[in-house]
């Protein structure tokens, strides 16, 4: 036989505390009035947060209703285990603080003993015992009541013919009620589903009866605005049926209160709504929604109210989004303010918000502030939520990056891999998040010349990658042109190759022969060949990158002539000076298009093609390409006297050839007072192999200005 409702078979008085009134006395009170008073009891002392004594109320009042009925039918087994993963999710966005509009029905209920059933009364009774497991969130034993709370309402004599399409009973809790808690409790361990399911079952019940009562209409609005929460919270969000049902929850309470009703449940959906189009990157239709639902808020609960600090979070996102720092740094210091009131100063949600503040400092290179800021999160982190948990390897991370940026890279790489010891603690071994650590210090290992360390570290993030059925193939294939690259670094050219022809292979699967990943790939290996001496296919790899950034991007694309300096590298290399001269030219002219006349990749190309006549003889041509490089070196507000100085350098090694010896000495000289003016010596300056030691003292400082 299945068991009863769990029964207490004897209470002692003195385990509860005393009520503001008296329970009705045992004499000339009827049990339903008994049940009643400590029910209602109950409910009291969970107004006045009493949890605990309002759990022993609820327990007394359940056992007095097992003394007059027996309940049969199946246990109610929580959907909610105690070493459920998903319950342990510690991605969960959702926080209880803040309104979404999920708890709608989240206060207690009384018992109106002239009214009620004894089956209603147990059914109510068990959904009070679920609202304080909420409460102490306790989700396994808030899903247990609620279901067996449900099961009672379901069996009871007087609603059995239509139990589901009831949507109230007197005295009591409505099924509408009972299946919102239950779907809210899956919400909260991360069931989203199933929660959705639930949800959909309460919106049938809702509107099967909404047209015969107003309240009920209110109902259904908020049973749409719970769905669109879900459908928002969802893995992979379904934005558009989230909106939809958030519209539609709008419509209706407007429609029953009035268009210009200012009630905490619209400013809720607003907000909610603001946040969709904040995903979609609608962000001044956010901006203006939030607006709005900020208004309101501030005109129901005044300046320090935590929904008020939602929505200043929510905007200040928005606006640090679109770029405008000043007005989002006003809405984050508004949400710190009311946090550290309403919270304390050691609550993760400050924590938050103070890495948000602190990557406005680093998006405007203030390091300083903050480094400061980023390392006061991570104190505030682990008070609140203690040291492995997501959040804290978050904050790491973005402190290793900006070490990183600051040019600590020994700090940077201790940070990260702080963060990654946190990351393997709270995360899967194949989580996203450990590959990205593991790639940033990769990274720092490659820049500071550690390639051997450098390479294990990437090689064991291809492998998470490769285990992770989740993980992009064309992640893969970076990580892998990452490998490719350090071997291409120490010349293990072979090595590179392969590793190249693998990316390549992946990203041609994803994305077919016309992409500019593919191009990317085949420049590098056109790279590769061209160091294996291996000509003919180098050219053929460059000359198809080639192929596809023209049609994708243009024949003006800066992107472009990077392939043509390549393609006219190897013609040079080659010998085929007469092959070289027009790529090089189309890369001048390309890089004039894209990046403007006196860019200092322009410069440089200008220079390139200056050696190239030179070695060609053509020396007039040399001549006129170092004179308008000098020229436009010369016009830049901040100068750089070394590179002015070797382009005088070569300049004059023109001139020497040429048997021009005045402007061969005049360069020389100009050449000589650059090198000075960043503390060189003149041994630095190089005539035709020779170096010249007395030029200076020939042709001192007090010459002519260059």
């Amino acid at each position: 036989m299945s068991p009863s409702i769990p029964s207490i078979t004897s209470c002692s008085t003195s385990m509860f505390v005393e009520p503001s009134k008296p329970v009705s006395s045992h004499i000339n009170t009827s049990p339903m009035e008994m049940i009643a008073d400590l029910n209602n009891m109950g409910v009291e002392l969970v107004d006045s947060s009493q949890l605990h004594e309002a759990t022993q109320f609820f327990r007394r009042a359940l056992s007095k209703a097992n003394e007059m009925a027996f309940f049969a039918g199946s246990s109610a087994r929580s959907p909610i285990g105690e070493n459920s993963d998903a319950s342990k999710n510690l991605y969960i966005y959702q926080r209880g603080e803040y309104d979404e509009g999920m708890h709608t029905f989240s206060q207690p209920i009384m018992i109106d003993a002239e009214l009620a059933s004894i089956h209603t009364s147990v059914a109510t009774i068990l959904y009070n015992l679920g609202q304080v497991a909420i409460r102490t969130n306790n989700n396994q034993e808030a899903s247990t009541s609620f279901l067996r709370a449900l099961q009672i309402f379901q069996c009871g004599s007087d609603c059995c013919a239509n139990s589901m399409k009831a949507l109230s009973h007197a005295g009591g809790v409505t099924v509408v009620a009972i299946l919102s808690n239950i779907g809210n409790v899956l919400y909260r361990a991360g069931r989203f589903e199933e929660a959705i399911q639930t949800f959909q079952k309460a919106l049938e019940v809702s509107t099967s009866a909404a047209a015969a009562c107003t309240h009920q209409m209110l109902e259904v609005s908020a049973t749409l605005n719970s769905l669109g929460v879900l459908f928002f919270h969802l893995p992979k969000a379904d934005t558009e049926k989230a909106l939809a049902y958030y519209k539609e929850s709008l419509r209706i309470r407007r429609n029953v209160l009035g268009q210009d009703a200012a009630t905490k449940e619209v400013a809720t959906t607003m907000n909610n709504i603001g946040r969709i189009h904040y995903m979609k990157g609608d962000l001044d239709q956010a901006l203006c929604i939030y607006s709005e639902a900020l208004t309101m808020r501030r005109q129901l609960f005044g300046d320090d109210h935590l929904d008020i600090a939602a929505v200043c979070y929510n905007m200040g996102q928005t606006l640090h989004q679109k770029g405008r720092l000043d007005d989002a740094m006003e809405l984050y210091s508004g949400f710190l303010k009311i946090a550290r009131k309403r919270l304390g100063c050691n609550h993760r949600d400050v924590a938050i918000m103070l890495k948000c503040i602190a990557q406005i400092h680093h998006e405007r290179s203030e390091f300083e502030q903050a480094c400061k800021l980023y390392r006061e999160a991570l104190q505030v982190g682990e008070a609140a939520l203690g040291m492995n948990h997501p959040e804290i390897a978050s904050t790491l991370n973005k402190l290793g990056n900006l070490l990183y940026e600051s040019g600590d890279t020994e700090g940077a790489i201790r940070v990260y891999k702080e963060g990654l010891k946190v990351e393997r603690a709270v995360l899967s071994s194949c989580h996203p998040n450990i590959v990205v650590t593991l790639t940033n210090i990769g990274q720092i290992h490659k820049l500071r010349g550690e390639y051997h360390d450098a390479l294990r570290v990437y090689k064991e993030a291809v492998q998470i990658q490769q285990r992770n059925r989740e993980s992009s193939t064309t992640d893969i294939a970076a990580t892998l042109s990452a490998i490719a690259l350090i071997h291409y670094q120490t010349h293990s050219y072979s090595k590179a190759l392969e590793v190249y022809q693998e990316a390549l292979r992946i990203r041609r699967d994803a994305y077919g022969d016309e992409n500019l990943e593919v191009a990317s790939t085949l420049n590098s290996l056109g790279l590769v060949l061209f160091k294996m001496s291996l000509y003919d296919y180098a050219l053929e790899s460059f000359h198809e990158s080639l192929r596809i950034r023209h049609k994708l991007l243009g024949r003006d694309h800066r992107d472009c002539s990077v392939i043509t300096y390549n393609i006219a590298t190897i013609h040079l290399d080659q010998g085929n000076d007469d092959e070289a001269m027009p790529y090089y030219r189309e890369t001048l002219r390309v890089e004039r298009a894209a990046l403007g006349h006196d860019h200092a990749d322009v410069i440089l190309t200008i220079e390139h093609v200056g050696r190239v006549h030179q070695q060609r003889g053509e020396l007039n041509d040399a001549v006129r390409h170092f004179k308008e490089a000098l020229e436009l070196k010369m016009a830049k507000e901040q100068k750089d006297h070394a590179s002015i100085a070797q382009t005088f350098n070569d300049l004059g090694n023109v001139y020497l050839q040429m048997g021009r010896a005045n402007e061969m000495v005049e360069a020389f000289s100009h050449a000589t007072r650059h090198l000075k003016q960043v503390g060189q010596s003149e041994n630095e300056l190089v005539i035709t192999g020779f170096n010249f030691y007395g030029l200076s003292k020939l042709h001192p400082e007090a010459a002519a200005t260059a």
